[in-house]
C-alpha cells in the first residue's frame, strides 16, 4: 500500500482540472493529498463535486481522506 502512496495524483484518473489545482497547492503526490480533510481541500479552492470526486477514486483503491485505510 504504502508504494501506491508514492505515486503522481494523475494516477488517480481525475479531472485534468482537479489535477491543475492540487499542483498549484504542492500536492503532487497520492501521499499529499491522502492526509487532507474535506475542509481542508475546500480552504484550497476545490467545489464539493471535485472533492467527492477526489473521496472517490480515493476509496476506489482503499483509501480515505485524513489518512484512513479500508480492507
Amino acid at each position: 500500500m504504502s508504494d501506491y502512496l508514492e505515486n503522481d495524483i494523475s494516477k488517480l484518473g481525475l479531472d485534468i482540472e482537479i489535477v491543475n489545482v492540487l499542483k498549484e497547492k504542492n500536492i503532487i503526490f497520492i501521499k499529499d493529498l491522502w492526509k487532507f480533510k474535506r475542509t481542508e481541500l475546500k480552504k484550497n479552492n476545490l467545489k464539493d463535486l471535485q472533492i467527492n470526486n477526489i473521496i472517490i477514486a480515493l476509496q476506489l483503491r482503499g483509501l480515505d481522506l485524513n489518512e484512513k485505510l479500508y480492507k
